[in-house]
């Protein structure tokens, strides 16, 4: 074989062994993270950031670091992680958030994946979140892995209210990458607290009417102890000191006020049933 054929052979190798991967990450006012994060995907041949509409300088800065910024209305989690991935230009899709890092291990696995084939169609990978300045290792907050890192032909985000997730095709292999994202969760507990009130428990019981699924006071009562017993305990969130008991305790928290909201639901729903026409 020629020197220029032996070139050639080996340059249409590397292209068809190398995987060209697109970081898609969605914002919406995180001027304070969106740099950190973007840096973290350094690696990738695409950053692009879609944003809902921030008022701060998360799109500037977001520019700044090398990031292809597209503004779109807020959809919905799972809709905007859709649309970012099929905007990206190249197939594989690594999904991160704003408050969100890939920490150098990761990175490290994702640099493997990049220059062999492919052996999977994704990958999950263990999120570390860091709370009240500590990371998180019990409570059932870790290893918590989810699918980050897949073959857009093979994989779409699904439509959950609350926690979204990819759903690849039932063919697909799956396997998971060492190392972790560092998760940056609330800044304080009463952001933790607002979240709840905001966010997670509205939500969830959105969730439970949309499958019927029904509560009663007791239920709504006893809800919340079992959450706390649950974390702190059974999945050893005493291990991890103060934070730990913080952690179970807005678990308990957001189980509470979700079946709360739920009983009220259901309350309403009787009295306008029995109301006259």
């Amino acid at each position: 074989m020629s020197y220029r054929r032996h070139f050639k052979f080996l340059f249409n190798f590397a292209t068809i062994v190398s995987v060209q991967i697109s970081a898609v990450l969605i914002s919406f006012n995180e001027e304070n993270n969106i740099a950190a994060a973007i840096d973290s995907v350094g690696w990738a041949d695409e950053i692009l950031l879609i944003d809902s509409g921030s008022t701060d300088r998360t799109r500037e800065i977001a520019e700044s670091v090398g990031a292809k910024v597209i503004v779109r209305p807020w959809p919905g989690f799972s809709a905007q992680k859709q649309f970012g991935a099929d905007s990206a230009i190249h197939d594989w899709i690594f999904s991160l958030d704003a408050d969100e890092r890939v920490s150098p291990q990761l990175a490290g696995s994702i640099a493997q994946i990049k220059n062999v084939p492919a052996l999977a169609d994704g990958f999950k990978v263990s999120r570390l979140a860091f709370y009240m300045g500590r990371p998180i290792r019990h409570g059932g907050w870790y290893p918590d892995r989810q699918l980050r890192l897949f073959d857009r032909r093979k994989g779409k985000w699904s439509g959950a209210v609350v926690h979204e997730s990819v759903k690849m095709s039932h063919d697909s292999i799956i396997r998971t990458l060492a190392g972790d994202i560092h998760h940056f969760t609330v800044d304080s507990v009463l952001a933790h607290h607002k979240m709840i009130g905001e966010r997670y428990a509205p939500l969830g019981a959105d969730l439970m009417i949309a499958s019927v699924r029904r509560t009663s006071p007791l239920v709504a009562a006893f809800s919340g102890l079992a959450a706390f017993v649950r974390s702190y305990f059974f999945k050893l969130g005493l291990l991890d000191g103060f934070p730990g008991f913080c952690i179970a305790w807005f678990g308990a928290h957001n189980a509470f006020l979700k079946h709360s909201i739920v009983l009220e639901a259901q309350r309403a729903a009787i009295s306008s049933e029995k109301s006259p026409n």
